[in-house]
């Protein structure tokens, strides 16, 4: 039976493969095995069907630390782990996602978990506004690309006397995940720090 989850499951699938120019309803329908017109009883337009796929990866996004007691600052840290390991499974999808949560649900709730979380650690609402925000922007930027994966492997492409301290570079290709854990870490903690010495300057503790 052809329900609404089928409907994103098979999209998120053909995003993740192809990218999100693979989607349609035409091919939808396709891998579905149904006819074009019984998906618009469930979407209007291809554009709700990625809407719907972006909130199905949003929906993926660990929540629970901003429920069990951490602090904000270690609740803050877990949740970007949790978000950028969702954007990582499903970066094709991240352009939508970037477009902010819209009416999404799941991503209406994501931002509305983390405003009050901040509220209720204390910091004043335009803060806790500016926080999800930063935090947002940080999580999508590590998301969009690969700093690791845009230097090709070919040690004869960066001649020293052009590029004196990239005569490592090739070897970053086939090392790209372990360069962008480790940037977003370093990324994640000077960001994390510089939100603490704000926090402590308001006399709150962590």
């Amino acid at each position: 039976m052809l329900s609404t989850d089928r409907i994103v499951a098979a999209a998120r699938a053909l995003v993740d493969a192809e990218g999100l120019g693979a989607v349609s309803t035409r091919r939808l329908a396709a891998e579905l095995g149904v006819s074009g017109p019984s998906l618009y009883n469930h979407f209007r337009t291809k554009d709700q069907i990625l809407e719907a796929v972006a909130d199905s990866v949003s929906a993926q996004v660990d929540l629970s630390m901003f429920e069990d007691g951490r602090d904000w600052r270690t609740a803050l840290h877990d949740w970007a782990v949790s978000y950028r390991e969702a954007l990582r499974d499903h970066p094709n999808i991240v352009p939508v996602l970037a477009r902010g949560p819209g009416r999404r649900p799941a991503g209406l709730r994501l931002a509305d978990v983390v405003f009050g979380a901040m509220v209720e650690a204390g910091w004043p609402p335009a803060q806790a506004t500016s926080i999800g925000a930063l935090m947002r922007y940080f999580i999508m930027g590590s998301a969009l690309g690969s700093f690791a994966g845009g230097f090709v492997d070919d040690e004869t492409a960066y001649d020293p006397a052009d590029y004196p301290h990239l005569g490592q570079a090739h070897l970053l290709a086939e090392r790209q995940k372990k360069i962008d854990e480790r940037a977003f870490e370093t990324g994640l903690s000077a960001l994390l720090d510089g939100l603490t010495r704000q926090y402590e300057q308001l006399g709150r503790t962590v």
